[in-house]
């Protein structure tokens, strides 16, 4: 059911991004719309993890070298009923951490030496269960489709006016209206999925460890840490994957309306609400 919803979503949010070609562009605008977009997909969905590892220079580890964490992780993927994930570390002294890859079979968890050394056992646990849970709803395709079509669509409305002829173009006034609200309202539905889908998987992780108060201590330790320093390679198009956005740290008076993440006080305070429920 979560693999159809995820392709529900990214089918329309292409729909959506055909429309808007066609607005534009007439028959043109469309064609290019439809061309792009099958190219967005087919990349985001068949290499978009490997660009973001090899981005992050993630080192991929195994029993034998990580043994703490890889066994962390095989316990918990077989807790969650899912296929045993690639394991990476990468070389950053930031704490954070994300999930990759299209599927279950291609799956991925990273985190950052930072975390493992900032956290404790039980938090560490709590951050890898909240990437699984990512995992489970197929979060990371749907994100990583999200944003590679918001960056399509305000691509294509830079573009708008080499598109189509006169007899094909709207009102000049709707034209205008649509290549600048377009690029925004995209934006605008990829923050609110990744907003939506951090609570979902904050709740995953605290039902799959049984321990809400683990993920809250993890979640309260990386916030305090990003807003004293960004990551080395933090780059704006994949903030969406990590547990805590790593530009929280960056002062900007429009940050909170356009993050892509959930206040961390809200997730913390939706965990306590979770706490007290599991609890009777």
């Amino acid at each position: 059911m979560e693999q159809f919803k995820s392709y529900a979503l990214m089918i329309g949010l292409t729909l959506v991004f055909i429309w808007f070609g066609a607005m534009i562009g007439g028959q043109l605008g469309m064609i290019i719309a439809f061309l792009i977009a099958a190219g967005t997909n087919f990349y985001a969905y068949y290499y978009s993890d490997q660009q973001v590892l090899s981005h992050y220079n993630a080192i991929p580890v195994d029993r034998g070298s990580e043994p703490e964490l890889y066994d962390m992780v095989d316990r918990l993927t077989q807790k969650a009923g899912l296929p045993m994930p690639q394991v990476y570390i990468i070389p950053d002294s930031v704490p954070n951490a994300f999930a990759t890859g299209r599927d279950y079979d291609n799956a991925a968890v990273a985190v950052t030496e930072g975390l493992l050394d900032l956290l404790d056992y039980e938090e560490v646990e709590g951050v890898i269960a909240h990437e699984l849970s990512h995992i489970k709803h197929y979060d990371m395709l749907i994100g990583t489709i999200a944003a590679s079509l918001a960056g399509a669509i305000a691509m294509v409305a830079n573009f708008g006016m080499f598109f189509g002829g006169d007899r094909d173009r709207p009102n000049p006034i709707v034209m205008i209206a649509l290549m600048i609200i377009m690029p925004m309202a995209a934006s605008l539905i990829q923050m609110t999925v990744s907003r939506s889908r951090e609570f979902m998987a904050d709740e995953g992780a605290a039902r799959l460890t049984g321990h809400p108060e683990w993920l809250q201590r993890g979640l309260s330790k990386l916030d305090n840490y990003a807003h004293q320093e960004v990551m080395h390679d933090a780059d704006p198009q994949t903030a969406h994957m990590f547990i805590i956005n790593p530009f929280s740290g960056v002062k900007d008076s429009m940050k909170s309306l356009f993050s892509t993440h959930p206040s961390t006080e809200a997730r913390i305070e939706r965990l306590e609400e979770l706490k007290r429920e599991m609890r009777r």
